[in-house]
């Protein structure tokens, strides 16, 4: 359940009741794990994954009416703002147009009132707080455009021309500061929260950053950039048979033969700060970590791509050695070789199963996502954010892939369809099952949160109003029941 689906009247969820009253429905429902997606600023595209910042939160989920409770908004400020005409929807450019307006007199009032409280955190996060808040000022400054086409001592951080800015943008880098403060003020409250209920938060760490991000602009020496800081190769993924060109992701690649020289020091603080938000993490695109595929910078597609080796089993040991891989789970699926079985293997994260795979006629892989088939060692999934919902695909796959399922998982309507493709993967011996809140829910293909290789119309679903009735808790809670899912008195 993305922290963007929950209800609010406010255009889009928050970390502030909406969120707790979830906790509480997973807790009575006997759920024991919350994943979501990035919880990042997002820019063009409103895709989590590519963001501002690896390390900032998105201040559109800092929660309003909380920020009201505290005395830094009068409710008269944000009640007649227009923040979307459609409840089940979010509307990123009315967000866009109004929230900062809100956020800026929340801040402003944090500062005047705080200033102790907001001092200590941006000093105990000054270590990516400074690069991002001045990243976002210049931003703000150059009309939104992105850091490779600022003026070149910007662009290229020359020690003037940052201390000019610094100088002349200080109030806005001070505004950029105050709202990672909220936000992360807040978040520490949710996770308090959730960890008072039994419940454990599950967070994304995509595999790459933004183009345009304060991570590339702060450290362009990780990347494969060339003397004009522009990428030399971009991420993505070869064509196939969804996808004749392939995908263009346009993300920069490392530079993995300097970050292993250097002990892999950029991974290893990004995890480690990782590991401080969530209890679980999920490690995104784990294949790219043997090897990954390389597009040539300015290709129309991906056609022109080849694979090439990536860090391997030396950046997992090194994370190993300073933060520790206990926690982290492997997104291992896609284009998957012998190889990255075995350096899955190797590095002992649990992987993923996708049951909607699992009838899969086009590439014949279809038999590991059977749930009979599973290891104890794997997270299952019925589909992720990028796959449809349950009902939705039952309703748009191939008839004979979506037949193959009925006759294998035993759906009926009287169950309920989707509810029986659940039933698929809780009855397995995985350790860990997760479904979408759609699909417990019931909602079809209108309520998909993404299809990849698209733009515009992915990232939006929420949740209705009053959806976690004490009679969808108590249906759930029996089928963990039956399938063995809910803990023994404290246990997880």
């Amino acid at each position: 359940m993305p922290v963007t689906s929950l209800p609010s009247p406010w255009g889009i969820g928050t970390l502030g009741a909406a969120a707790r009253e979830f906790v509480d429905f997973l807790a009575a429902s006997g759920q024991t794990l919350w994943q979501i997606l990035p919880i990042g600023p997002t820019g063009f595209g409103d895709s989590p994954y590519q963001v501002f910042s690896t390390y900032a939160g998105n201040p559109y989920l800092i929660d309003l009416d909380e920020l009201a409770a505290e005395g830094l908004l009068e409710r008269s400020e944000y009640e007649g703002v227009p923040w979307g005409d459609d409840p089940l929807s979010v509307d990123y450019g009315a967000l866009f147009r109004g929230r900062y307006a809100v956020l800026e007199r929340a801040c402003a009032r944090l500062r005047a009132s705080r200033s102790a409280e907001l001092a200590s955190f941006c000093a105990r996060e000054s270590a990516w707080l400074e690069d991002y808040a001045l990243f976002m000022a210049i931003k703000d400054s150059q009309g939104g455009a992105p850091w490779v086409s600022w003026p070149d001592g910007l662009r290229r951080r020359e020690a003037g021309a940052l201390d000019d800015a610094r100088r002349l943008l200080a109030d806005r880098v001070d505004f950029w500061k105050a709202l990672q403060c909220l936000f992360f003020w807040q978040w520490d409250r949710l996770r308090e929260y959730a960890a008072g209920a039994g419940v454990l938060l599950m967070g994304d760490i995509p595999i790459y950053v933004a183009p345009d991000s304060a991570d590339v602009w702060a450290n362009p020496e990780q990347f494969q950039l060339d003397e004009s800081l522009l990428p030399v190769e971009v991420a993505g993924c070869p064509p196939d048979g969804f996808a004749a060109g392939g995908q263009l992701w346009g993300n920069p690649l490392y530079d993995w033969e300097l970050m292993e020289r250097d002990g892999f020091s950029w991974w290893v603080e990004r995890v480690t700060y990782q590991l401080r938000l969530y209890d679980v993490l999920r490690i995104d695109h784990f294949r790219g970590f043997d090897s990954y595929y390389s597009i040539p910078f300015g290709a129309p597609d991906a056609r022109e791509g080849r694979w090439r080796e990536g860090p391997g089993m030396a950046l997992f040991e090194r994370l190993r050695e300073t933060c520790g891989t206990d926690r982290l789970v492997a997104e291992d699926l896609g284009y998957l070789t012998d190889s990255v079985a075995r350096l899955r293997e190797e590095t002992g994260l649990p992987g993923m199963r996708v049951l909607e795979f699992a009838f899969d006629s086009v590439d014949g892989s279809g038999s590991v996502y059977l749930p009979h088939s599973y290891p104890r060692d794997c997270v299952a999934y019925v589909g992720t954010h990028d796959n449809d919902t349950a009902l939705g695909w039952l309703a748009s796959a191939c008839p004979e892939d979506v037949s193959r399922a009925r006759d294998y998982l035993g759906l009926n309507e009287r169950e309920g369809e989707g509810w029986g493709m659940m039933r698929g993967i809780w009855s397995s011996v995985a350790d860990t099952a997760i479904v979408q809140m759609q699909d417990i829910l019931c909602l079809g293909g209108e309520a998909r949160m993404n299809v990849p290789s698209t733009v515009g119309q992915n990232w939006r679903w929420r949740a209705p109003a009053h959806y976690a009735t004490p009679e969808l808790a108590q249906r759930l809670r029996r089928l963990m029941e039956l399938c063995d899912r809910v803990p023994a008195a404290g246990k997880r």
